[in-house]
């Protein structure tokens, strides 16, 4: 995994100018069933991906955290919302709550997530590959495929299956 993470920057990075112009048709022409094929391109992936093994999304970036997950997360650390906030996050350049620091506060030495069944909303949807309307953000998952190998192996298999 770790020689998978070390390539990854590089290999983003040269598909970068290539998949940008294949996002880019894609939002003019947009295929009737890319949010199915999504799916399965994003099922198929997990179904091969542990991402105990990696956690590079924990390691290298934070999460945006909404008031909902505010609460949540606060309530089963027993604080209040404000505590909670004080404690963990800061307001980035955007005016969203994000966590003080990288690699994620919550993530233990297993990479496992200790804050897991109340985690914020992006994590639990990380990498978003499997999310509707998937043309709308194609300027998040230029990004993420830096990050998440996961995310990465779904747009080469996309490009492959979804040729434009």
């Amino acid at each position: 995994m770790n020689n998978i993470l070390n390539n990854l920057p590089k290999e983003a990075k040269d598909r970068h100018i290539e998949n940008k112009k294949y996002f880019d048709k894609l939002k003019k022409k947009t295929p009737k069933n890319l949010d199915y094929v999504m799916q399965d391109l994003h099922d198929a992936e997990f179904k091969k991906m542990d991402c105990l093994k990696c956690a590079n999304c924990c390691k290298t970036t934070g999460p945006l955290f909404t008031d909902a997950d505010i609460e949540r997360v606060s309530k089963y650390l027993r604080q209040k919302p404000q505590q909670f906030i004080e404690q963990y996050l800061h307001i980035d350049e955007d005016r969203d709550y994000v966590l003080q620091s990288v690699p994620c506060t919550f993530l233990d030495n297993e990479n496992a997530c200790m804050i897991y069944d109340v985690r914020p909303k992006a994590c639990r949807e990380f990498p978003h590959t499997d999310r509707k309307k998937f043309q709308q953000i194609t300027e998040l998952t230029l990004k993420n495929v830096a990050i998440c190998p996961a995310a990465f192996n779904i747009v080469e298999e996309m490009k492959k299956k979804l040729p434009l």
